[in-house]
């Protein structure tokens, strides 16, 4: 029988209680599995806070150690009753936390951050809790053992900061060292090139690198717990009657989580929708003794009654325009401008063009640096350029969205009911989803009035 892997964040890691209910899910599966952990809650942001105020004031490096050693104390007394666990989980603990000490006073005294030592500094929040949550289990009987990505290894392409693992070289490796009938614990969030050095798959990237050994173990499933319901029709926050979606292919689950749908990280559906892994999402506040999922991603394609599962938005899209009479006509203008973003390390999300305008869609954090490099190439084309932001995207998302007639109209009567105004439309770029652009003083208005529309 082939194992499970479950990917357990940060969010079910924040205080005794979740822990306990964590143990409690673990012994429900009651088999040999993997399991992939992220960082306990927040400790990500402190280490990517740190890096900067490190190279400047050596004094941050034993803030940093105080407060991780104090927190991990904490959690080790609230989850440990007996005296020898306590006292060995915390001897591991400070070995690993002496390690990204040494890294830290590194950076003060080269005054620098290389990527390879910062993906390094970063896997450690992750690498904490593998082998508190590895003590934890063993202390309750439970056959548990700790195995991090560079003892596998899980190889990956190398990339600092947003590596892709390399199946050809990892699977075997990965297969060998999880092999026996036991709980493997792993740290997500990295991998190793195969120079050995530590890579991280991407912020969030925990999920991802679950779903990258569960495809190396050609693993039964992937179980993702969370905090919340499941993929649901709609954010609760901002409508009233949400409806769970029990049932999502793997194209509708990657526009959901790629336009802002929190449950899974965009990468996560990249590596099983080819080896054919279902997803399992599982709602650890609604454990009832039993690992039966609340959503289920998997390669089924199939069309309801509203065509539309979900609307989902992202506040992270700024526009980038590019306007001049020629810059649909003039052959190289676009492939100058995408080079300019490559080498600036700036990512695409998307590009509309029309004959006057190119739109480039990009994050947020590099509407900036976007700007200042195109406007660096001096290019005769471009007469304007200009950036838009304080922008929302609101994607809507279903099997069956471009061959059912009608859909668009009801989308956007529903919006104009509202005044609500359009800045930009894209569809047909996939067939399972359609998304535009309003004000962000429009957004929760617009979802709303969709959901509404759709499902009353």
């Amino acid at each position: 029988m082939n194992k499970v892997v479950a990917k357990f964040g940060g969010s079910n890691l924040k205080k005794k209680e979740d822990i306990l209910k964590l143990v409690q899910v673990i012994k429900a599966y009651n088999r040999p599995m993997v399991i992939v952990v992220s960082a306990f809650y927040g400790i990500t942001n402190h280490l990517i806070k740190s890096l900067e105020e490190v190279k400047k004031d050596e004094s941050h490096i034993e803030k940093l150690v105080v407060f991780l050693r104090d927190l991990k104390k904490e959690a080790i007394l609230e989850n440990f009753d007996d005296k020898q666990w306590q006292d060995k989980t915390m001897k591991e603990v400070e070995g690993r936390i002496r390690e990204l000490s040494r890294y830290l006073t590194g950076i003060h005294y080269i005054g620098d951050v290389p990527e390879f030592v910062e993906d390094v500094i970063l896997s450690y929040g992750e690498r904490l809790s593998s082998l508190v949550l590895s003590n934890i289990l063993q202390s309750k009987g439970i056959n548990a053992e700790e195995a991090l990505p560079e003892q596998m290894p899980l190889v990956t392409d190398g990339e600092f900061g947003n590596a892709t693992v390399n199946y050809d070289v990892a699977s075997s490796h990965v297969k060998e060292r999880l092999k026996e009938d036991k709980i493997y614990v792993v740290p997500g969030f990295y991998g190793v090139s195969e120079e050995g050095k530590v890579t991280l798959l991407g912020r969030g990237g925990s999920d991802y690198s679950a779903a990258a050994i569960a495809r190396c173990l050609e693993a039964e499933s992937l179980d993702v717990w969370k905090d919340v319901d499941g993929f649901m029709s709609a954010d609760p926050k901002l409508v009233r009657n949400p409806r769970r979606i029990t049932h999502l292919s793997y194209a509708e689950a990657a526009e959901l989580s790629y336009f802002g749908a929190s449950i899974l990280h965009p990468r996560t559906v990249e590596p099983l929708k080819e080896v054919v892994i279902p997803i399992h999402i599982g709602n650890i506040d609604a454990f009832n003794g039993t690992v039966q999922p609340r959503t289920v991603v998997h390669s089924d394609e199939t069309v309801t009654e509203q065509i539309i599962k979900s609307v989902t938005y992202s506040d992270d899209f700024c526009i980038l325009k590019l306007r001049g009479a020629g810059v649909g006509l003039k052959k190289g203008v676009l492939a100058k401008v995408t080079v300019a973003l490559d080498r600036a390390g700036i990512n695409i999300k998307s590009v509309i063009t029309s004959q006057v305008v190119i739109n480039i869609l990009l994050s947020a954090k590099d509407i900036k640096r976007a700007y200042k490099a195109v406007e660096e190439l001096e290019l005769s084309a471009i007469t304007e350029l200009s950036a838009t932001e304080k922008i929302s995207t609101i994607a809507v998302v279903g099997e069956g969205l471009l061959d059912k007639p009608g859909v668009a109209g009801r989308l956007f009567t529903a919006l104009a009911k509202k005044d609500i105004n359009i800045r930009m439309i894209v569809s047909g770029a996939s067939v399972v989803a359609s998304y535009f652009m309003v004000a962000n003083d429009d957004r929760d208005a617009a979802i709303e009035a969709i959901h509404q529309e759709f499902f009353g």
